[in-house]
């Protein structure tokens, strides 16, 4: 089987499956948004190597239990960060999310209009103040290249977000 009809396999499999699956996991979970969340690394996980995804026997039996063990993995997760937060070692999670005001929704689209490396590097460097060395160690890159999707980021990023005359 070549890749491609392996890959067409694992798409048939997320049509045929993915509502099913998740409203089993929904079900033996109460999380819904887990759930999908665990579907979906499972499905991630048949893509990485759909050849083999596609030469199993019972492909729904296997989506099935990787999704389980993904969301018992979540769970377990979850359970050790309340004990951390409990007994005070993390502090409690922050408050809600700050508003989405136009000006952050405009950033996030043009953010999301960037190639995803130099997405990451923008992000890493301006959103977290690291440095341009930090930024190629973190992502195991030339300083060099990180230097280069910087520069056409911002050249990017500054088309995108200028300010409409017509609104001034």
């Amino acid at each position: 089987m070549s890749q491609e009809e392996a890959r067409a396999a694992v798409a048939e499999a997320y049509r045929a499956h993915y509502r099913r699956l998740v409203a089993a996991v929904y079900a033996a979970t109460g999380d819904f948004a887990g759930a999908q969340d665990a579907v979906q690394e499972a499905y991630a996980a048949a893509m990485d190597r759909p050849a083999r995804f596609a030469a199993l026997e019972d492909p729904q039996a296997w989506l099935r239990v990787v999704a389980l063990n993904a969301a018992r993995q979540r769970w377990r997760r979850r359970q050790v960060f309340d004990r951390l937060v409990r007994l005070g070692r993390v502090p409690k999670e922050p408050g809600p999310a700050p508003a989405l005001t136009g000006d952050r929704v405009d950033l996030m689209r043009a953010l999301q209009s960037l190639p995803r490396p130099t997405r990451e590097a923008i992000v890493l460097h301006h959103l977290f103040d690291l440095t341009v060395e930090q930024v190629a160690e973190e992502l195991g890159t030339p300083v060099g290249t990180i230097k280069a999707r910087l520069t056409r980021g911002r050249a990017r990023l500054a088309g995108v977000l200028q300010p409409d005359p017509a609104h001034s």
